[in-house]
């Protein structure tokens, strides 16, 4: 009897630590939504088999080998004993069954996203460095139809056919962000909503804003892509952390 028999879900175990603990992080930084909010991440060439968060769990207690492994391509996934939650299904599935290039999709309603979002003019002008990060890196949804059942997650992949745009600002919705990784999204995740903060704490001072220029803005985005190892560093300092504490994420 081989190893994955003895103990089931081994299968792609470092992606599962990995997700486990930026859920757990997630969590810390109060971007859950109750038992809501799902991330997942494709485990296979064509980027339709992906892991996903159980339905109804919170981020605090999710664990690496809890996670789901779900096919897009399989009608019956929600038909099973431990279904996926219909939404995430819709949302992620379709995205995952028609954008190979978003190998991992995080969404979340955190806070200064979703004031973002809740904007009639939701877009995100470069005043600073991680404002920066994301100049004309993001496309704006602004067909909201509801909650993410199949026709809407289908209809949000439209929107993620250009690779450069990795960030899907939902209007009347959150945000939801894609990457080559848990590591590589997570850190896009993070520094979104650390931007989103800074321009909405900006507009409350009712001040005229310090805006870059164009060229200043896409040439501080270009460099922060190339920056080395970033992303993997600070999930792997995230990682630590929790290890440091005894946390049973990884189990």
């Amino acid at each position: 009897m081989s190893v994955t028999e003895l103990r089931p879900n081994m299968e792609h175990w470092q992606e599962r630590v990995d997700m486990a603990a930026a859920f757990r992080w997630a969590e810390r930084l109060n971007w859950h939504e109750g038992v809501a909010n799902h991330f997942s991440l494709a485990v296979n060439e064509e980027g339709t088999q992906f892991l996903m968060n159980r339905n109804q769990v919170h981020f605090s207690r999710i664990k690496a080998s809890e996670l789901l492994l779900v096919d897009a391509n399989d009608p019956e996934t929600l038909n099973g004993p431990d279904a996926p939650d219909p939404t995430a299904w819709g949302l992620h599935g379709g995205i995952h069954r028609h954008c190979p290039h978003a190998r991992c999709v995080m969404h979340v309603h955190s806070i200064f996203a979703t004031v973002l979002a809740s904007l009639a003019d939701s877009s995100l002008p470069p005043i600073d460095q991680n404002c920066a990060t994301f100049f004309n890196r993001y496309v704006i949804d602004d067909g909201y139809g509801g909650l993410a059942f199949e026709d809407e997650g289908e209809r949000c992949a439209t929107l993620l056919t250009d690779p450069k745009k990795k960030v899907m600002i939902m209007g009347n919705h959150g945000v939801l962000v894609i990457g080559n990784s848990v590591a590589d999204t997570f850190n896009r995740l993070y520094y979104f909503e650390r931007a989103a903060e800074t321009y909405i704490r900006a507009l409350q001072t009712g001040q005229p804003l310090r805006v870059l220029p164009d060229d200043i803005a896409e040439k501080t985005a270009r460099e922060l892509e190339e920056y080395p190892e970033q992303d993997e560093r600070h999930l792997a300092e995230l990682k630590a952390i929790l290890d440091d504490e005894r946390s049973n994420y990884a189990t």
